[in-house]
């Protein structure tokens, strides 16, 4: 019969579950009573342990864990508006228009790309575009902000040198504001 796992690792892999858990321990900010009587409410392997046996898992998993460090980038910050959803993206530099045969310029090539879907001129929405040192730590820092915020994103990416970030119009500036505080 195999063993189960200890009550410390439960705890660890139930902190690592939960991002925002994990930064706080990180930070030094995290209180463990409460963060101990939430982790035995919602992980069945915890449920019914002892909140003091918990909170001592918590206190070793931090002395074990780096300081929290704020993700950072360092990044030109631009704003485009009229930006919006274009289906079946192929892919390619340029595409072909209706008849001539020429390829478009660049402005028509998609800002952000995922699958057959794009974001490029020609909506109502804004794209926020960030580019030099990024990395996915910074565009999920950068998220997490916007929803704090109150900031919908439609849709998000980090690639090579480039993030973007698609927000309403009227959310622009204030993601604007945001991911320049994040690069």
């Amino acid at each position: 019969m195999p063993s189960s796992p200890s009550l410390a690792a439960v705890t660890r892999d139930a902190v690592r579950d939960r991002p925002f858990l994990l930064d706080a321990l990180q930070a030094g900010v995290l209180n463990y009573a409460a963060a101990a009587r939430l982790l035995s409410e919602e992980v069945d392997a915890l449920d019914g342990a002892d909140e003091d046996t918990v909170t001592a898992a918590l206190r070793r998993f931090r002395d074990e864990l780096d300081a929290y460090e704020r993700p950072r980038g360092e990044a030109r910050v631009s704003m485009r508006s009229g930006v919006g959803r274009v289906d079946g993206v192929d892919g390619s530099a340029g595409s072909e228009e209706a008849g001539g045969g020429e390829m478009s310029d660049a402005a028509d090539r998609p800002l952000l790309r995922v699958g057959d879907t794009g974001y490029a001129s020609g909506g109502s929405g804004t794209a926020i575009v960030a580019t030099g040192e990024v990395s996915p730590a910074v565009l999920a820092q950068t998220l997490d902000r916007l929803r704090a915020a109150g900031v919908g994103v439609e849709a998000a990416a980090v690639a090579g040198e480039s993030l973007v970030v698609v927000v309403d119009r009227r959310d622009g500036p204030d993601a604007l504001r945001v991911v320049e505080a994040c690069v």
